[in-house]
């Protein structure tokens, strides 16, 4: 078990499979990209599904998350997803995904037993799109989602992240856009993980002003307390239900108190948190030939030392050296 001196239990494993990105997102990375990592640093195939294996046999994993960068770069994808499909217990596996190779994708990674994808989308015009992103693929992202939903990839949830001046009108038109096409709408607050370190929280779009734009369209009644559990987002029905919107508010609305995430970054080591500054090598110990107990033992000592916020609060917060595209989301 995977457990915290606050007793919150990790059973969520965040893994990304590579630092690489096709988008270059202002609220992430710099429009040159960054210095990626060299192949022999990362994890191979073999090493991530034997972590994963150690993780959902002997730690407690019971839900596995697939990250990047942009985890379709990832040329041996579909085959970790079949091994770890076939891994005892097995998880429930999911996908964050920019969307631009689901089309092509979406149908042999269903097959390998991958449950569902989120895809990020955070504008329904193809100009606001390529401002944002450096890249003119808005159409490539639909499509993806298309196929995404029509493989079975279901439910098909949609992270939206709004930036000032830019897409911050376009709330009630992309949840009305969702709600048509069956899809599952969350919005992100912008958060301090972007590699220029030039987030600022004031400007920022808060959770309160998503809210109520949405409201000027849309009748919310949030959703039972109860079902939220550990989840990220806080959901609302939409005009009675069934449909759904959701809003993760890390910034404003912390939900540090009730986290039940590990991440694995893509060269091997563990974060604690999204805004972790210190991390813990597993991938000298899996080189090293170090036992499945002792990958363990490490495993399990670095989540006795989570802290008990993200401190996205206290005026001496630092932001992580590695931006979200390294970290995985």
């Amino acid at each position: 078990m995977l457990i915290d001196t606050y007793g919150r239990v990790a059973t969520d494993l965040r893994v990304s499979l590579t630092d690489r990105c096709n988008l270059r997102c202002t609220y992430c990375m710099p429009e040159e990209g960054l210095q990626w990592l060299a192949k022999p640093d990362l994890l191979t195939d073999d090493e991530i599904v034997r972590l994963i294996d150690i993780a959902v046999r002997t730690l407690g994993i019971e839900e596995v998350r697939f990250t990047g960068g942009e985890p379709l770069l990832r040329p041996g994808l579909v085959g970790i997803v079949e091994r770890v499909a076939a891994l005892a217990p097995r998880p429930q596996m999911s996908l964050t995904t920019n969307g631009i190779g689901l089309k092509r994708t979406a149908t042999a990674l269903k097959a390998a037993g991958l449950d569902r994808v989120n895809v990020s989308l955070d504008t329904l015009r193809p100009e606001v799109f390529k401002t944002l992103t450096r890249r003119d693929r808005h159409k490539d992202v639909i499509e993806g989602l298309e196929a995404a939903h029509a493989a079975g990839l279901t439910p098909v949830k949609i992270n939206s992240v709004l930036m000032p001046g830019l897409n911050d009108d376009e709330a009630p038109d992309l949840l009305a856009w969702a709600v048509e096409h069956g899809y599952e709408l969350r919005f992100i607050e912008q958060m301090p993980l972007d590699a220029q370190h030039g987030w600022k929280r004031d400007g920022m779009v808060t959770a309160g002003d998503i809210l109520a734009s949405l409201r000027t369209r849309f009748d919310l009644t949030p959703e039972d307390a109860g079902a939220r559990g550990s989840a990220p987002a806080e959901r609302w029905l939409v005009d009675g239900g069934p449909h759904r919107v959701g809003v993760i508010a890390s910034v404003t609305r912390p939900f540090c108190a009730a986290c039940d995430r590990t991440r694995l970054t893509a060269d091997g080591q563990i974060r604690t948190c999204l805004f972790a500054t210190e991390e813990t090598d597993l991938r000298a110990a899996l080189r090293s030939d170090a036992p499945d107990e002792e990958i363990a033992r490490i495993w399990k000592l670095a989540m006795w030392g989570k802290k008990a916020g993200a401190g996205l609060d206290d005026p001496s917060f630092v932001q992580p050296d590695r931006p979200m595209s390294a970290i995985g989301g």
